[in-house]
């Protein structure tokens, strides 16, 4: 009977602290308070890395844009390299790379991508951050908010939204030149002469980051982030993240006697700071939760508060399950599951090292014909059709010349010396002869290497290996 009350007493204990979750459904707006502290500057750190997004494109190499998606022309130039679709396999795995580094993050830290890197969160973060510049303190916002409309109220969220639409503007514009020139599209920008992808493409990501970030903000993460939802799955006990240390702040309790902590009371003042600076609105103190991005701005103002009453830091801090409940804690993470995803992220790491060192500017195809093998001319000699296929991939039209070297003593390349135009961007497609005289043959098969090279720039060059086929030898 015993065993029985303790079950029932676990089942209700875990039920009810689901229940005393306070999701933010969408009813009120959050404004939360920002507060000094080292994990508010980590977040300031790694979201200004989103300023690469917005002038990342801006930058010119050789005269050029340095970083562009041209979709149109199925070509990803990044500096010197020009990606094109036959080497899409590279970009399929910095694909896989990104993500099974995201899937060994959160296994490790959970959600920190959330917290620091996402740029709904950074978004979010530059519009709140203007919202208070104009508003207020979140008290301030809130009596705004509830305050009926005046001219004055009117003038203060016209400020504000029209800040907010002009960063929104900003980021479309942004996006839209990653996948074409950024002089180009500025030029037909202001000239009113966007084609309808463009413009559909630069009013879909302003309303989309002003709808997002101005209002939808923390319910955007709660209900259309699918990492979200899925981010649980990959967290276990050893996962660190931002938790409570539940055995050492309770019972919580109000500051009494010339600002101390009263005797056998936890060191939780129940002041509701970590609540205030939460962005989602949730109370770290109720456990894990979904609104918890792991962004660690609870932490700081728990930190504070705590140097303020005499008490050492830590009440709200990194850590594990195991940590909390005493339970063995490894120095470094051994979870099986993150060491698979490191190998994964390895090899994936390792193909694409392999694919630029091999990135050629020039690639060459030979398809030796089958359908004859090999033509007996007139003078007796041995004649193979190569079909070659020459891409290009630089951004300027090359004159290639063809050399073999193997093959057959004697062998002859017919019109070999008059030189190949291969426009950038595109493979060309040309028919090359070899000719050798039979009695230098003395295999049915003799391997045979064909070169391609720049008239211009002789080391820019690709190489084929095929054969030279012939009859057999002496009947054989």
């Amino acid at each position: 009977m015993s065993e029985l009350k303790k079950e029932v007493g676990s089942v209700t204990s875990i039920y009810s602290e689901h229940v005393e979750w306070a999701t933010n459904l969408g009813d009120k707006t959050v404004h939360a308070k920002r507060m000094p502290g080292r994990f508010r500057t980590l977040k300031y750190i790694t979201e200004s890395f989103w300023l690469i997004f917005f002038f990342g494109a801006y930058l010119r190499w050789n005269g050029k844009q340095a970083l562009l998606l041209d979709v149109n022309n199925r070509q990803f130039h990044l500096f010197n390299l020009t990606i094109l679709p036959q080497d899409i396999w590279m970009v399929s795995l910095l694909l896989l790379l990104v993500a099974m580094t995201l899937f060994a993050v959160t296994s490790v830290a959970s959600r920190v991508f959330c917290g620091y890197f996402c740029f709904q969160t950074a978004w979010v973060d530059l519009f709140t951050w203007i919202e208070e510049k104009i508003e207020g303190n979140p008290n301030k916002r809130h009596k705004l908010d509830a305050a009926p409309w005046s001219f004055s109220k009117f003038r203060i969220k016209l400020i504000k939204h029209a800040i907010w639409m002009a960063i929104a503007i900003f980021t479309g514009i942004s996006f839209t030149i990653w996948f074409e020139d950024a002089f180009v599209y500025w030029h037909n920008l202001l000239s009113f002469n966007l084609s309808i992808i463009e413009s559909a493409t630069l009013i879909a990501f302003t309303l989309g980051t002003y709808g997002l970030a101005g209002f939808m903000r923390e319910q955007a993460c709660l209900w259309l982030c699918p990492y979200a939802r899925i981010q649980a799955v990959m967290a276990d006990t050893q996962t660190i993240l931002p938790a409570y240390d539940l055995a050492r702040g309770e019972p919580r309790g109000k500051l009494r006697h010339a600002g101390k902590v009263v005797e056998q009371q936890g060191d939780c003042i129940d002041c509701f700071q970590c609540v205030q600076v939460c962005p989602t609105g949730v109370d770290i103190r109720d456990g894990q939760q979904l609104g918890c991005i792991t962004c660690g701005l609870c932490l700081d103002a728990c930190d504070s508060v705590m140097d303020k009453i005499g008490r050492p830091r830590g009440l709200i801090r990194y850590a594990s399950l195991d940590e909390l409940e005493g339970r063995k804690v490894h120095k470094l993470y051994q979870h099986p599951r993150t060491w698979v995803y490191i190998g994964i992220i390895l090899i994936a790491l390792g193909g694409i090292v392999y694919g630029l060192n091999h990135l050629g500017a020039l690639t060459l195809r030979v398809a030796p014909e089958r359908q004859p093998l090999f033509v007996s001319m007139s003078d007796g000699s041995i004649q193979n059709k190569y079909t070659f296929k020459v891409l290009n991939k630089t951004d300027k039209d090359l004159n290639v010349k063809i050399s073999a070297e193997g093959g057959v003593k004697g062998q002859v390349l017919i019109d070999a010396d008059i030189p190949q135009l291969v426009h950038h961007g595109k493979p060309a497609s040309f028919t090359v002869f070899v000719k050798a005289p039979r009695d230098n043959l003395h295999s049915e098969v003799t391997k045979l290497q064909f070169r391609v090279e720049n008239v211009e720039d002789p080391t820019m060059a690709a190489e084929y290996n095929t054969v030279f086929n012939g009859p057999k030898v002496n009947g054989k």
